[in-house]
């Protein structure tokens, strides 16, 4: 694999490394520059979705790449996640599990990156960032396995119906180029990995407002550059 612009790549034992080197400031907010990023990932997980967040955040970062069943269920990976399963990152004695977190903490921890409204502004961040990863992909993965709510008994699932999942995405994006206000956010970044991931595997509806949706969001640089590493990492095809 080519080495990607602005990237240096290293291997240790079974991992793979990658740091990412930018001019920095020494100190952002509470938290030193030289407190390390790690970022815990397979290409083939839902940690292209952090990624691409890393990507928008513009910080330095090193790379852990874990395999499915062997180095993601090791003891010192299970330090880091218990459940054994990526993404995850550590800042400095920080660790954060599960994407949606993954996405709001750095928003925050580097807010200089412009990637969540202000406090008073977050109504919107928050409802489709938590919706994305709650009911919606609760209900795109039920239906990818083939689980079906038995009849009357929608009420206690999270998310409605599958139906109800699709209109309430819809709700989010119709009309609008970002989910939260008129500015790109941590939200698009998951609200966005679910509909692109959606209409390329066909696990959501077609529906013309998830395509402009993603249309306008499939050419930011950072998602560019995101995949283009995923992919370069990703087994070769026999």
């Amino acid at each position: 694999m080519g080495a990607h612009p602005g990237v240096l790549q290293g291997e240790t034992g079974r991992l793979t490394t990658t740091a990412v080197v930018l001019n920095l400031p020494e100190k952002i907010g509470n938290i030193a520059m030289s407190a390390s990023l790690t970022f815990y990932t397979n290409p083939m997980s839902r940690g292209q979705i952090a990624r691409w967040m890393l990507e928008e955040v513009g910080q330095p970062y090193e790379q852990v790449l874990l395999d499915f069943g062997t180095t993601m269920k090791a003891p010192d990976y299970l330090a880091v996640n218990a459940m054994g399963k990526v993404p995850a990152i550590r800042h400095g004695d920080t660790v954060v599990t599960e994407v949606a977190a993954i996405c709001a903490y750095l928003a925050d921890a580097f807010p200089e990156a412009g990637l969540a409204p202000e406090p008073a502004h977050r109504a919107d961040y928050y409802r489709w960032l938590f919706f994305a990863a709650g009911p919606l992909e609760s209900a795109v993965t039920n239906k990818s396995l083939g689980f079906e709510l038995p009849p009357g008994k929608s009420m206690m699932a999270g998310y409605g119906g599958f139906d109800a999942a699709m209109d309430g995405l819809e709700a989010a994006v119709a009309g609008k180029r970002y989910v939260a206000g008129d500015r790109f956010s941590a939200a698009d970044v998951y609200v966005g990995s679910q509909i692109g991931w959606g209409l390329m595997f066909g696990s959501i509806d077609k529906r013309p407002a998830f395509e402009a949706y993603w249309d306008g969001l499939k050419d930011r640089p950072a998602y560019l550059r995101a995949k283009e590493i995923d992919t370069a990492l990703m087994p070769k095809q026999a």
